[in-house]
């Protein structure tokens, strides 16, 4: 079995804000996987210990930009929070989503290969990139873009730089931009229950079965309980299920109904979710530091 590290037991506590030894004990049990310690927390801690999706782990900002019925969307990465606060990291996030909204690239590489300059850098975007990184003193990443141009409506919500909305719709258009809002409010994971992820409901369903075969009863009531718990996920994660976020009486699809709206899709960007950040153990760059400087 792997040795569980101090290192590996703050991540899964700043994961899931669990007590130290319940992180510890759920990294023995499953052998050092994170993904399956933070199931087995869940089981025990319930919701206490799902706090992983609203914590992201790196840095960076998002942009958007909407002209009638063409959008981009794009994510930067940079290292540091000092970086997402620099005004030439910004204009460069921003001319990013111009890019990919006016020329249609097909990946990040056609992206970058694109004419810009800025702050003295170019003729690519990718010079201004190096340059950029090379004067902050930062690595800077594009990591993913979308677009939009299939002539259908448009809304978006930027929340500051981090989290960025685009929701495709018929209809309203305020009850639009309110729907992209409650997205970035509350990120749903699908628009309809049907479209929720195989793998989230799988994984969902597992926790479900491990907690109710904890209450010993019998089987019958045990799979009730599951497909119970399983539905009770679905709702919560699904966009038009869940809660209305300005009127919590109504559900998002009650609401679009009301205003004469239909919301075809959205998509969310949350800066750095699922990017794993690099633990900096400061006592050990300190050590470093003085050792360098003894040697010299």
């Amino acid at each position: 079995m792997p040795a569980i590290t101090a290192s590996m037991v703050a991540e899964l506590r700043a994961k899931t804000d669990a007590p130290m030894m319940e992180c510890k004990k759920a990294l023995t049990e499953a052998d050092g996987d994170m993904g399956r310690a933070e199931e087995i927390l869940r089981v025990k801690l319930g919701n206490k210990a799902s706090k992983a999706a609203s914590r992201v782990a790196a840095e960076g900002a998002v942009s958007c930009v909407v002209a009638g019925s063409t959008g981009a969307l794009v994510e930067v990465n940079c290292e540091t929070d000092f970086v997402t606060k620099n005004d030439s990291f910004l204009a460069l996030v921003k001319a990013c989503a111009q890019l990919v909204a006016d020329h249609n690239p097909a990946d990040v590489a056609a992206l970058s290969a694109l004419p810009y300059a800025q702050d003295g850098f170019g003729p690519t975007l990718e010079d201004v990139r190096k340059g950029l990184g090379g004067t902050i003193g930062e690595n800077m990443s594009i990591r993913r873009f979308k677009r939009w141009a299939g002539g259908g409506k448009l809304a978006s919500y930027l929340h500051g730089t981090r989290i960025g909305v685009v929701v495709e719709f018929d209809g309203d258009e305020v009850a639009a931009k309110d729907v992209a809002m409650h997205v970035a409010a509350m990120k749903p994971k699908a628009l309809s229950t049907a479209e929720v992820p195989a793998d989230l409901v799988e994984t969902e369903r597992r926790i479900a079965a491990e907690k109710a075969a904890e209450s010993g009863k019998p089987a019958e009531i045990v799979a009730k309980m599951v497909d119970g718990s399983v539905q009770k996920f679905l709702k919560e994660v699904s966009l038009l299920n869940q809660p209305f976020v300005k009127n919590d009486k109504q559900t998002v699809e009650q609401m679009l109904k009301a205003a004469g709206t239909a919301v075809k899709g959205f998509t969310l960007y949350v800066v750095g979710e699922g990017i794993e950040k690099k633990a900096d153990d400061f006592a050990a760059e300190v050590a470093a530091q003085v050792a360098a400087a003894k040697g010299q």
